[in-house]
């Protein structure tokens, strides 16, 4: 800002969202807060990182409450009306630059935590949906997979629901490896004609005890009726072919934003038939589900059948999801995005300058104290 002059103080109000429109993480966002107090008012009252934050994943406004948990305690709200509505604005300027900043910089990761329910099974326990969660097909020298009942009809799908292991998860790809079944004859790949992914969360909470977790995946049913599904996926054409435990990926036009921590696989149409009895079926030896858990920064609430929910925000928890930051990415040769807006802001306030420059400098407040600056 040469010779004092702040575009935020002088510009109108619509002028200024379209210059800081330019910023497109949340985090440089942030970084603005810290040049100056009326910089950090304008972007905090106007709710920019939660404007951005919607753009990058529209599914975030599904958050209908925002609360921050500091050392396990839900804070205690004793502010003027005045004062309270600043406080909810900074509280939801905190939640999303660092929800936007785990987005970013966190590691991908296998995202199932475990296995649910299974259409059907032939063999239980012994092909149960719990030998998916292994990335080998053989485990303790024995065959490792889950086997579908046999049917005739080679259109009928199956389905099978996993537990992620996070309520809020950032998805970008799924990975299926179909089971070829090394002791047939021919060697025999058992897929599907395709697959299609969903991710949602149950309309009543699952509880069981972890010991009868093995046998619910024996008899419970788990039918569509039970769960609210926030997004679907495309249906992917599955390749039949199995390549030393080669899983088959599935990326997603756009990375989702999934809510409430359940996946359900469908497994769409027969290929294989057994010799033995004629009949189609489907054996998958591996599922994994590649992206971003944001527990134990971040938790969702469900508050009701419109898919609304409570964000629940723990700062204390964000540097435990964080990768260490001599494992971020770097670049050593492009600058960031915050630098390069920088540069074109220059342009913007030189034209402030010459427009106003009759005005004379004005004094501005660097009090900067008190800014919540993300690196």
């Amino acid at each position: 800002m040469d010779d004092g002059v702040d575009f935020i103080q002088r510009l109108e109000q619509d002028m200024c969202m379209k210059i800081l429109g330019y910023l497109e993480d949340p985090s440089d966002l942030v970084r603005v807060c810290a040049v100056s107090s009326s910089w950090r008012q304008f972007v905090i009252s106007n709710g920019l990182c939660k404007e951005v934050c919607l753009r990058m994943f529209p599914e975030t406004s599904n958050f209908d409450h925002i609360v921050e948990i500091r050392n396990m305690f839900e804070p205690t709200e004793t502010e003027t009306d005045d004062s309270a509505e600043w406080a909810c604005l900074e509280r939801e300027h905190r939640a999303y630059a660092s929800l936007s900043r785990c987005l970013t910089s966190s590691t991908r990761k296998n995202c199932i935590l475990d296995a649910i329910y299974a259409s059907s099974t032939d063999n239980y326990p012994e092909e149960s949906i719990k030998n998916t969660l292994e990335p080998s097909d053989r485990v303790n020298q024995r065959a490792s997979y889950w086997s579908s009942k046999g049917q005739i009809d080679p259109t009928v799908s199956e389905i099978l629901i996993y537990e992620l292991a996070a309520t809020l998860c950032l998805i970008t790809e799924f990975q299926v490896h179909p089971f070829q079944a090394y002791f047939h004859f021919g060697f025999p790949i058992y897929s599907s004609k395709a697959v299609r992914f969903h991710v949602g969360h149950p309309k009543v909470p699952l509880e069981f005890e972890n010991d009868d977790r093995d046998h619910f995946l024996g008899v419970r049913d788990f039918s569509d009726d039970k769960f609210v599904w926030t997004h679907s996926s495309p249906e992917f054409p599955m390749a039949q072919v199995s390549f030393m435990n080669q899983l088959q990926t599935f990326k997603l036009p756009e990375p989702v934003f999934a809510v409430g921590g359940i996946l359900k696989v469908e497994l769409l149409g027969r290929v294989q038939t057994q010799e033995l009895d004629g009949q189609y079926y489907i054996c998958i030896n591996n599922v994994q589900v590649v992206g971003i858990p944001l527990s134990p920064a971040f938790d969702v609430e469900m508050l009701d059948e419109h898919q609304k929910c409570t964000l629940k925000y723990y700062p204390e928890s964000v540097d435990l999801l964080l990768p260490p930051k001599s494992l971020e990415p770097q670049s050593s040769t492009s600058p960031s995005r915050f630098h390069r807006f920088s540069t074109s802001l220059r342009t913007w306030e030189q034209m402030v300058l010459d427009t106003f420059r009759a005005a004379g400098p004005l004094i501005v407040d660097d009090d900067d104290s008190d800014y919540d600056y993300i690196d």
